[in-house]
């Protein structure tokens, strides 16, 4: 175990918040908060002097392996978010710590749930450092510190593994760190887009800054207690379809960018993310309108479309208060929450390619189960998919049962209905935020317990990280020397 490769990420890792602090320190200071500007700030000064003194000593060995990658990944994930909360605290805009925690933890796990029912009470400073969460965790604040930071070697790799959303990754590039900035270039030209699109629609460079945050970063948090509703037509459009780009897997955009056309579109995962999504929107759009929710097809397509594209893409943006839709409707919007966005895309869920997956595997056991002698692979966009990742979709989905269930009858202590309690850990394990019942669109997530509000809080990070890292992390055996 090396155990000085660790202790120098999670140096890092203070650092990494030091600088990611003052971007809402000058936001503070702009809109005159000094009280705010001091506390992020000192938190800044005295998170880089401890990241400083950590990653004084350069360890000597710098090879880890996936083991390593696993515990560092699930431990820099816990550590940011327990320092992200401080701003919360200190300032007493969230009194209690463990509020604060989930709060943060929703924020960089881009799931948007929350505990706050007055989101406009918070100062602009937290409440941009609160949308901003969103964009480091969308695309990974791993990958964003393999793209900054002078982390070198072969092992990075295991760290991009470890953290990057889908039953596979793989580099663009022959070295980690030009992977992880070609992602992160991609990312910071969708979010420049969004802002200036939001900006000619009429929105000020607060109110687009923040609301692209969390778009492109699928979380969901919004600055008003309305949601996206305020907002003109115009704003709802553009929010929608960047949040449909941002739910595709993002290799799709490299092979774009690199005039590789024929690699970009035979992805399967892509088309089939499209079909679901447009099918699903067109027939809550039929049921809405034959509800009278909506007097016209085409408004009534509109919500459908943002209802749908935010909760396939786990962002949980809402203009629509959808406890109020025909029973099918939301029965197909919790479906699509288990579902989730594609692999290696800034959305979480289950992942379309893991359902492919999955069904093709079933589909060849139907066949072998009547001619044993048969031998049938699975295949995706022409290629033979790895046994390996086979059978770590088919791990995926055991674990994810498991923790599904304990998680459920943990927070069933409450005493809140089965609705509330079935959704609300569906949203949270997939990182779309609001649920059904009382953790609704129009609803929050402050009634549970503080003991309830952990366990939701290791079932975000527990999605955002593919469960497997944090199953590692709390395994104790994991933490030997040998």
């Amino acid at each position: 175990m090396n155990y000085a490769m660790i202790r120098f990420v999670v140096a890092r890792t203070f650092q990494l918040v030091a600088v990611l602090l003052l971007l809402p320190l000058m936001v503070a200071l702009v809109y005159a908060e000094y009280d705010r500007a001091l506390i992020f700030a000192g938190l800044a000064a005295f998170f880089f002097a401890v990241g400083f003194i950590g990653a004084l000593y350069k360890p000597e060995n710098r090879i880890f392996f996936a083991r390593e990658g696993f515990l560092m990944t699930a431990l820099i994930w816990i550590v940011i978010s327990l320092l992200g909360a401080l701003p919360f605290r200190i300032s007493g805009e969230i009194p209690h710590y463990i509020d604060a925690v989930f709060e943060t933890v929703s924020g960089f796990t881009t799931t948007g749930a929350s505990i706050l029912s007055d989101v406009e009470v918070l100062s602009k400073s937290t409440m941009f450092w609160r949308c901003f969460t969103h964009w480091i965790g969308g695309m990974g604040v791993l990958v964003f510190m393999l793209a900054i930071l002078p982390l070198s070697g072969g092992s990075t790799m295991h760290l991009m593994r470890a953290e990057s959303p889908g039953p596979s990754v793989g580099k663009f590039l022959p070295r980690v760190r030009g992977t992880a900035r070609v992602l992160y270039l991609i990312y910071l030209s969708f979010t420049v887009a969004e802002i200036l699109l939001l900006l000619a629609t009429g929105l000020d460079l607060y109110e687009a800054s923040t609301l692209t945050f969390s778009t492109v970063g699928t979380g969901g948090f919004s600055i008003t207690n309305a949601g996206i509703n305020p907002y003109p037509l115009a704003a709802q459009i553009v929010i929608t379809v960047f949040m449909i780009i941002c739910g595709v897997n993002f290799s799709v955009y490299y092979f774009i960018v690199t005039k590789r056309p024929k690699e970009a579109f035979q992805s399967e995962e892509m088309r089939w993310y499209l079909v679901i999504m447009f099918g699903v929107a067109l027939m809550i759009a039929i049921m809405i309108y034959r509800a009278g929710i909506q007097e016209t097809p085409g408004m009534s397509f509109h919500h459908a479309l943002f209802t749908t594209s935010s909760v396939m893409t786990t962002t949980g943006f809402a203009t629509l208060d959808f406890n109020l839709f025909p029973q099918m409707s939301r029965t197909l919007l919790f479906m699509l929450t288990l579902l989730g966005a594609c692999a290696g895309s800034t959305g979480g869920g289950f992942k379309v390619s893991r359902l492919i997956i999955c069904v093709r595997r079933i589909k060849n056991e139907l066949i072998f189960s009547t001619h044993r002698k048969s031998v049938r692979q699975v295949y995706m966009d022409g290629h033979r998919v790895e046994s390996t990742t086979v059978k770590s979709v088919t791990t995926y989905v055991a674990i994810y049962i498991f923790i599904y269930v304990a998680s459920f009858i943990l927070i069933s202590v409450d005493g809140f209905d089965f609705e509330t309690n079935c959704t609300a850990v569906a949203a949270t394990l997939n990182n779309v935020g609001p649920g059904l019942g009382m953790v609704g669109a129009t609803g929050n997530y402050g009634a549970y317990s503080l003991f309830s509000k952990i366990i939701l809080s290791l079932d975000m990070l527990a999605g955002r990280l593919e469960l497997v890292p944090l199953m590692i992390l709390f395994r104790p055996k994991s933490w030997r020397g040998d």
